[in-house]
């Protein structure tokens, strides 16, 4: 009985340690070339309300990576318009990467999570029909915990996608990196910047 107790403790200590590592796992991206394009997509928190132009995130990004960043953020746009403006977008710019961060005014409205879940499933959709590769950035769910809701775990799982998880729910608690209840200030809109570019970095779009 007690050898059959170790062995199941082992195995147990096994997938634990597999499934950990499976988790942690960064899903692969080609790397990015230098002279490519990269499209980032979404509301306020994309154009940068709460900063100058020149201190958004993707401004900020593109001086980190040395790679062209279009700001494509329209302030107060929800998930469904947002699928309907994509594809014109992506079919004008045809970048190599699109960076997707939409949501977040789904969320404030308090707007059922099944369909913020199928408009962003759809907005990966159209970027796979075109073959451009995504990385998907986590919105917060207003409230006191600040935590994103499941589905962007759960889309970038499905599609098999790079995931920010962390940076806009650590931003948006600190009153230090906010110029209001919702938008960060230059400072915050930096860190995003350099969450996104670290994460390029771990998925091998960028060189490390």
């Amino acid at each position: 009985m007690r050898s059959l107790c170790n062995v199941l403790c082992v195995v147990t200590i096994l997938a634990t340690t597999l499934l950990s590592a499976a988790c942690s796992t960064v899903p692969q991206l080609a790397p990015l070339a230098a002279d490519a394009t990269i499209l980032a997509f979404g509301d306020s928190l994309t154009a940068g309300t709460g900063a100058g132009d020149a201190e958004s995130y993707p401004a900020v990004l593109s001086r980190l990576t040395g790679r062209k960043v279009v700001n494509a953020g329209v302030p107060g746009e929800v998930s469904a318009v947002g699928l309907l403006r994509l594809p014109e977008l992506l079919d004008r710019e045809r970048p190599a990467l699109l960076i997707l961060c939409h949501g977040g005014n789904d969320l404030l409205a308090r707007q059922d999570q099944r369909m913020i879940a199928e408009n962003l499933r759809n907005m990966l959709r159209l970027a796979s029909e075109r073959g451009i590769p995504v990385l998907l950035v986590a919105v917060p769910a207003p409230g006191l915990a600040l935590k994103p809701p499941a589905l962007y775990e759960e889309l970038s799982i499905e599609f098999r996608i790079p995931l920010e998880r962390k940076a806009l729910a650590h931003i948006l608690a600190k009153n230090s990196l906010k110029s209001d209840y919702i938008h960060p200030n230059a400072a915050g809109y930096r860190l995003l910047a350099e969450a996104v570019a670290e994460l390029l970095k771990k998925s091998g779009a960028l060189p490390s």
